[in-house]
């Protein structure tokens, strides 16, 4: 177990205003060099659910999971990608631009990570950390959106997780989530004009939630220029869950509700399909997506 310690080293209503993003720096560059390998093999557990809504006519939001196991001789550590993507950009822009990052960076993490990683049962001193990786997965996203799909551009939010040890990258307004013993945590820090003015403190939370510029991201995957793309190394306890969902999911229900969802539920499936159904019970404005892991106790 732990052969993989190595690579831990090295909306049609959203706008993109990318020129406040060079005030931002990106979080989670202080990842560990060399964290404790895990003491044996985890199993996945996942749920998935994506929904239009009750206002849009189609969905512009784009799920891609991927999770092996291999048990027996020569067994290897639980792997899994999981990709959330909220497009915009109107005249299905949004949706083209969530698809072809979602698949652009699955593409990127199975070619450079998981197929060396398959064959080779390891990485060797050459292989590129997780981390650096699944930016780089991001940013080529980003490059094949913007020339690809003009006018369009996308959130998008990551995790690799090996074992109990996901990698996150992010860009947007999407979010991650830990939930674990009755406590839910944000990971991830949302992208958005608002976001940054309750940072500053010129705004509050109540205020940015009514604030007609809420919408507007100044980070998103196909905007021009460098793209700065936000990185966490979160260590997913046993029995805990790891929520990915857009913001047409924790716009509409409160960090609380959620964190009632995803403790009461039992299996990740139905805490899925529990949350999509109290957004939409709450007014479904937008598409609604949520993906959850769990780790076995």
């Amino acid at each position: 177990m732990g052969i993989v310690r190595r690579w831990f080293g090295r909306k049609e209503d959203k706008q993109i205003d990318v020129e406040a993003s060079s005030e931002m720096t990106q979080v989670g560059s202080e990842l560990p060099s060399t964290p404790a390998p895990t003491a044996r093999a985890r199993h996945l557990r996942v749920g998935t659910a994506s929904d239009v809504g009750q206002v849009r006519a189609h969905n512009e939001d784009v799920l891609l999971t991927f999770n092996s196991e291999h048990r027996g001789d020569a067994a290897l550590d639980v792997f899994g990608l999981f990709i959330l993507a909220d497009g915009m950009g109107g005249h299905r822009a949004g949706e083209v631009a969530s698809s072809l990052a979602a698949r652009t960076v699955a593409r990127e993490v199975i070619e450079r990570v998981y197929l060396p990683y398959l064959v080779h049962g390891g990485p060797d001193d050459s292989q590129t950390p997780l981390a650096e990786a699944l930016m780089k997965a991001v940013d080529e996203a980003s490059k094949m959106v913007y020339h690809s799909v003009p006018g369009g551009g996308t959130t998008l939010t990551c995790a690799l997780v090996f074992n109990d040890r996901a990698i996150l990258a992010h860009v947007g307004d999407s979010r991650a989530y830990v939930y674990h013993e009755g406590a839910l945590r944000q990971i991830t820090k949302d992208h958005s004009y608002v976001d940054k003015l309750v940072e500053l403190g010129q705004l509050t939370a109540e205020e940015a939630a009514a604030h007609p510029q809420k919408n507007v991201l100044y980070r998103a995957v196909g905007q021009e220029g460098t793209l700065e793309v936000d990185t966490h190394l979160e260590t997913i306890p046993p029995g805990g869950r790891l929520l990915l969902c857009c913001d047409g999911l924790w716009s509409m229900i409160s960090d609380e509700s959620i964190g009632q969802i995803l403790g009461s539920a039992k299996s990740p499936q139905s805490a899925c399909d529990a949350l999509v159904a109290a957004a939409n019970a709450a007014g479904g404005r937008d598409n609604i997506t949520a993906v959850i892991v769990e780790m076995d106790a």
